[in-house]
């Protein structure tokens, strides 16, 4: 059927209507800066989101099909099985966020087997549809289609056409049915529509970004003149203006994401109203069944990578009790981030726990915004937490020091409060604290280290400077400015910190180095800050370390 084919009765049908169950961080649009094994570091709004998304297909008499991963159906089933008590359909979009045209055919047949298992496991249903975790829109990639068939999937709704990519295929634009070796696959491409000669998806981000008359206009033409169905979508993330801001991430995927946020809702509550829509299921009469026993070979999922094993904690001693540590975590203006942190620390205690007693001191650097309210509400219940609140800003470095003054523990350690420095690495860094080091300081311009998603520019300026710095101090280091250290408390706390900010950090490892302790590195990745904005003035930064190498090669001639 073309895709200009005419409606023979004015009636308006009932649309499709499907949902994509993910997270503000699963998006395609952040998977260079964030895999899923920093999923667990967020902020979870999926419920919620999720919660008022039902909410408004009850009120709007809506029903619709909600496509899962299979890792995500795994670790919340509860909601999955919400979904379908409130009387919608469930499908599979693959286990993980990828590209399923990059797979192997007999990867992606392990894949959707395993997916349809794990949502048929956490729905109770039998699950009969398809979306790619990554839509495609490439017709020599059909054969996509024949593998989902021949895997026990009734229907798929993964096409997405897309500027001219189809512009030879008009067949594939519009609801068609699809026999492969005698099992017939309903294919639901997302609508789209043509603009100037291209073709525009009409759903999900789309909407967003479309003007709103352009955006009616296509809807009715659906609605009033054609005899097939509307197929559209949207995510559960894109009615949440509130959710926390990926700063890192390009201005066009940052625009792509959180642009008219604030008027998602009301858009869909307007065409949710205007038309009716219904689930894939119940648009093919497709009756619920209890899913079929399945059987086929699990690979054991491997733990996220970056995340220590027992195996790499080298500890080389068996001791009878966990090892204290305090862990340092300087905040200024982080108060989007506390969730993040927080996450992010648990797994520390979690994953370390069984070797180090950590206690924690917060130090807030008289924030301007509600990190210190936040920091109380987060941490301020937990016994081992200490928060303490400078009344003037003095600098990062300050506050590190007001935490290694705090902590009652001989080896103390500090991190970054945006965690751009993996904190599960402190299981390779503490037991390098021996009897003759005073100090383990991070690097990621070690050869064995790495930088991810940091501007190249920055890092010719700071490997830059630590040359520099090598040649004015004793230890030999190939980074003398990261804030991920672990101390040894009593060598720390005699050592004069005049420097403000940023400049701190680098005087600490200069003066401690002026005075003979050893210094040693541990290589580990540097990532991008993840939410929010660094609090860094480059240039000032880069003035401010020149003058302070000048001052350290005073203090070593006079030494």
């Amino acid at each position: 059927m073309p895709p200009d084919a005419k409606r023979s009765e004015a009636v308006s049908p009932h649309h499709v209507l499907t949902v994509t169950l993910e997270d503000y961080y699963h998006v395609k649009a952040f998977n260079r800066l964030i895999h899923s094994g920093q999923w667990y570091r967020f902020e979870n709004r999926l419920e919620r989101n999720t919660e008022r998304t039902l909410d408004l297909l009850d009120e709007t008499k809506s029903r619709a099909t909600f496509f899962v991963f299979g890792n995500l159906a795994e670790s919340m089933p509860e909601l999955v099985r919400k979904i379908v008590a409130r009387g919608h359909d469930v499908g599979s979009r693959g286990m993980y966020p990828r590209d399923i045209a990059q797979l192997t055919p007999e990867e992606l047949t392990t894949d959707l087997a395993r997916s349809k298992e794990a949502v048929e496991k956490a729905s109770g249903q039998a699950v009969r549809g398809f979306r790619a975790g990554e839509v495609w829109n490439e017709p020599d990639d059909l054969w996509i289609l024949d593998l989902i068939a021949e895997a026990g999937y009734q229907y798929d709704s993964s096409f997405c056409p897309w500027m001219r990519k189809a512009k030879d295929r008009p067949d594939l634009l519009l609801t068609h049915r699809r026999t492969v070796n005698n099992r017939d696959l309903w294919v639901l491409p997302i609508s789209s529509f043509s603009l100037l000669g291209w073709r525009l998806p009409l759903g999900g981000n789309f909407l967003r970004q479309f003007p709103r008359p352009l955006v009616r206009h296509e809807l009715k033409r659906w609605a009033t003149q054609l005899a097939v169905p509307l197929v559209t979508y949207f995510n559960v993330w894109e009615i949440d203006p509130d959710q926390p801001r990926i700063e890192a991430a390009p201005l066009l995927q940052r625009i792509r994401q959180y642009r008219n946020l604030d008027r998602m809702y009301g858009l869909l509550q307007e065409t949710l109203s205007t038309y009716r829509f219904t689930s894939i299921a119940d648009w093919l009469r497709i009756a619920p069944e209890v899913p079929a026993p399945v059987a086929y070979a699990r690979a054991r999922t491997p733990l996220p990578s970056r995340i220590a094993t027992p195996q790499q904690l080298q500890l080389g001693v068996e001791t009878p009790a966990p090892i204290p540590v305090t862990l340092v975590v300087p905040c200024f203006n982080e108060e989007h981030g506390l969730a993040y942190l927080k996450n992010t620390l648990q797994s520390v205690e979690k994953r370390l726990g069984d070797h180090y007693d950590f206690r924690f001191v917060f130090v807030d650097d008289c924030s301007t915004d509600n990190t210190y309210a936040g920091l109380l509400t987060t941490f301020g219940g937990r016994t081992n937490c200490k928060i303490v609140r400078h009344e003037v800003n003095g600098g990062v470095a300050a506050a590190i020091m007001t935490g290694i003054k705090a902590a009652d523990t001989a080896i103390v350690a500090s991190i970054d409060a945006d965690c751009s420095y993996d904190p599960h690495e402190l299981a390779g860094m503490v037991p390098m604290l021996a009897d003759d080091v005073d100090l383990v300081t991070a690097s990621p311009y070690h050869p064995d280290g790495g930088v991810l998603n940091v501007a190249g520019w920055r890092l010719f300026l700071s490997r830059s400077l630590s040359g520099i710095y090598r040649h004015v101090l004793h230890n030999k280091l190939h980074t003398y400015t990261s804030c991920f250290r672990v101390y040894r408390r009593s060598a720390a706390i005699t050592i004069p910190i005049h420097e403000r900010g940023f400049l701190g950090v680098a005087e600490f490892i200069g003066r401690l180095d002026l005075a003979g302790s050893r210094i040693v590195e541990y290589p580990t990745r540097l990532e991008v800050r993840m939410l929010g904005r660094s609090k860094m003035k480059v240039l000032q930064t880069i003035a401010g370390q020149l003058g302070l190498l000048r001052k350290l090669v005073v203090v070593r001639a006079n030494s």
